[in-house]
């Protein structure tokens, strides 16, 4: 269910999304808003769920991260208790960028930012072969990053101005 959200929280999140580093004092500015009354939704989004957390966004190149490889993945028992444990596996895989479990041809789809092909090499025998039930990967090399991230398309024109 989506909470309800005024023009000023779309404000808030939309600015707040785009730069977390923002003051408190500079979003009431750009919203035309009380530093408290900013204070009081950002809390309010938080506890409802809104927004999940605040967060840097690094550079994986810059860390030494220059390979990112798309996996998808295909299961061979579909049995609850076999895909609980393969998805905790792979959440708990700091290389493991993203992980999604999905409807259709494949059962997981896997995003690795891993420092070299040895590395990855290293971390499918470990997460495929040895701990077993993946009965197929399909490696998708990623030759350009174009768009990444994890901002949601904030409409603010649905706020009714």
């Amino acid at each position: 269910m989506s909470a309800k959200l005024d023009k000023y929280d779309l404000l808030l999140l939309a600015a707040l999304q785009d730069n977390g580093r923002i003051s408190q004092s500079e979003l009431g500015e750009l919203v035309n808003l009380s530093t408290a009354a900013v204070n009081r939704r950002l809390k309010l989004l938080s506890a409802q769920g809104v927004i999940e957390r605040c967060s840097a966004c690094l550079s994986p190149k810059a860390l030494g991260y220059d390979i990112t490889v798309v996996v998808e993945v295909k299961v061979e028992n579909e049995r609850v208790d076999l895909l609980d444990e393969m998805q905790r596996r792979f959440v708990a895989c700091p290389q493991v960028q993203q992980c999604y479990y999905v409807a259709g041809e494949w059962d997981f789809i896997l995003v690795f930012l891993v420092r070299s092909m040895d590395q990855y090499v290293a971390l499918t025998r470990e997460l495929f072969f040895k701990a077993g039930n993946v009965k197929l990967f399909n490696s998708l090399v990623v030759m350009n990053r174009a768009k990444t991230g994890a901002a949601v398309a904030v409409d603010v024109s649905q706020a009714g101005f």
